[in-house]
């Protein structure tokens, strides 16, 4: 038997609640072989960035070659890539080998739930021009949204679809525009192709736990796909990113009342990844 299988190429979160660790997790609640190759460190906490430091981007690709020579990948998440020289050094190895990655989910890792930036300037536009056109999915929040499209951040959800639409026409097959920033009862996300927009629209879950969810939405897309035998350079479809929102939103409720950090009340926790194991703590 050959087990479904999914690659995370992003930073580290030693908290656990974001970046690797959180995609990790993601990966085997939803029930496929998890890898993962380190293109950054971090010193974070629920409180938020204390410092970060690139990985040698040489050293990451061969990290990426290791898997791929001997594993195949069914998908690919991105995240945090730190550096201009990181992103490039990823773009390269993609682009000469984009078949092994399988379907390729882009988190375009900007800035943290915390506010903290995570991406340096220079590295946006090889985001931008390199890896946007290379992913099958892209999943910004609404200042990456507003970043790749050029825009002061969106205010409402028509904004945000317009913004989706403009990256689309620069050359990204699908984007997943995530409306958490914004304000409402209710939270909805926009995916945009060249064939149109879908809505998706869920209840705000009343809660500071929120650290990761970027990164969790991103790899449990790339964990569905994988699953479900998605081929890269199609259409996505609806159900892949329907499934992988409804983890998330369990997660969030799940972890909603947690209290891990020492400091009650402040900063950030995470969701619970463990929802989907039988045992776990709700």
């Amino acid at each position: 038997m050959t087990p479904r299988t999914a690659l995370s190429i992003a930073g580290s979160d030693p908290s656990g609640g974001a970046g690797i660790q959180a995609d990790l997790k993601t990966f085997a609640a939803l029930g496929v072989h998890g890898m993962a190759a380190l293109a950054g460190l971090t010193v974070q906490n629920t409180q938020g960035v204390r410092a970060a430091s690139p990985i040698d981007p040489g050293f990451v690709v061969a990290q990426v070659e290791a898997v791929l020579d001997d594993i195949e990948v069914h998908a690919t998440k991105l995240g945090m890539l730190t550096n201009a020289r990181i992103a490039e050094a990823v773009a390269d190895l993609i682009a000469a080998r984009r078949a092994d990655f399988g379907f390729l989910v882009l988190d375009p890792v900007m800035v943290a739930t915390s506010g903290d930036r995570l991406l340096a300037d220079e590295a946006v536009e090889v985001v931008r021009t390199r890896l946007l056109p290379l992913a099958d999915l892209i999943t910004p929040n609404v200042p990456e949204t507003a970043v790749l499209a050029g825009s002061s951040p969106a205010g409402n959800s028509s904004e945000l679809q317009a913004q989706a639409e403009r990256i689309v026409t620069t050359g990204a097959r699908a984007v997943l525009a995530k409306g958490g920033h914004l304000t409402g009862e209710e939270l909805t996300d926009l995916l945009v192709t060249p064939n149109g927009t879908a809505r998706f629209t869920g209840a705000r879950v009343n809660t500071r736990n929120t650290h990761g969810t970027g990164c969790t939405l991103s790899s449990a897309i790339a964990a569905t796909a994988a699953r479900a035998g998605i081929a890269p350079g199609g259409t996505v479809p609806e159900h892949v990113v329907a499934e992988a929102r409804d983890f998330l939103h369990r997660a969030i409720l799940a972890g909603a009342d947690w209290q891990l950090s020492r400091s009650p009340g402040t900063g950030h926790g995470p969701v619970n990844h463990l929802i989907n194991l039988k045992g776990a703590q709700a």
